[in-house]
């Protein structure tokens, strides 16, 4: 996504992003940099596959003065709004997910990897379990609202920033609550202002400097972001706060 920002992207796509007082059902589409190899961690003999469809877990109700991140998978967390900054634990070593959330990350690293987006719906569920894609809902196929924010008909650029997310280090959130999920990337709840020199670099292959300068102004990381459950339920994928 060199070369172009936020904002010129939204206009593409339609959508919009009110960075002064976003509305939180709102989605933003934009471009991804470039695609690195990831390292899959291997499966564990013996344990069995989880199957997409399980039961989710619901989250807290939203407030204002409870953060994003708590008060509803997908949304950032408001970095303006934190008392006192504790910086999270970045993990970058899969195999400590548990072994159905690491399933689901390969499953679907293996999807974005083929070129057919297709390959995604057996792990987008269905009715309350879909997987989200827009804080507003949907009522177009799922895939074929990904393909809609895709620059391309096929929805490989889309694949190609899920792949990119994926790959990132990721964060545990709301441990031990019925809202436990693993997002990637970090940045998800990591004060932008706060990232140090490497962690900017890190960013930077998803997004562009002008990009982050407008997250700085909002005051957080509103680019996409995946949340898969424990469980193995792939939970979200959204950009937008």
């Amino acid at each position: 996504m060199k070369g172009s920002n936020l904002k010129h992207m939204m206009m593409r796509t339609g959508f919009v992003v009110l960075l002064a007082a976003a509305a939180p059902w709102m989605t933003l589409p934009v471009r991804a940099a470039s695609i690195s190899p990831i390292l899959l961690a291997q499966t564990e003999p013996g344990e069995a596959d989880n199957v997409p469809g399980q039961e989710e877990q619901g989250g807290s109700p939203a407030d204002e003065d409870v953060p994003a991140d708590e008060a509803s998978p997908g949304h950032a967390p408001n970095a303006k709004s934190a008392t006192e900054y504790v910086a999270p634990e970045i993990e970058r070593d899969l195999s400590i997910l548990p072994f159905p959330a690491r399933r689901m990350h390969e499953l679907l690293v293996e999807a974005a990897k083929s070129g057919d987006i297709e390959k995604l719906r057996p792990y987008i569920g269905s009715g309350d379990d879909v997987t989200t894609f827009s804080f507003g809902g949907l009522t177009d196929d799922p895939i074929e609202f990904l393909k809609s924010l895709s620059g391309d008909s096929e929805g490989h650029e889309i694949l190609a920033i899920l792949l990119e997310v994926l790959e990132a280090g990721f964060v545990h959130v709301e441990a031990g609550t019925p809202s436990e999920m693993y997002v990637w990337p970090y940045f998800y709840a990591v004060p932008v202002e706060k990232l140090t020199p490497s962690q900017r670099v890190e960013l930077f292959r998803l997004l562009t400097y002008g990009d982050y300068q407008e997250m700085i102004d909002f005051g957080a990381y509103f680019f996409y972001r995946v949340g898969i459950t424990p469980q193995g339920r792939w939970r979200f994928f959204v950009a937008g706060d």
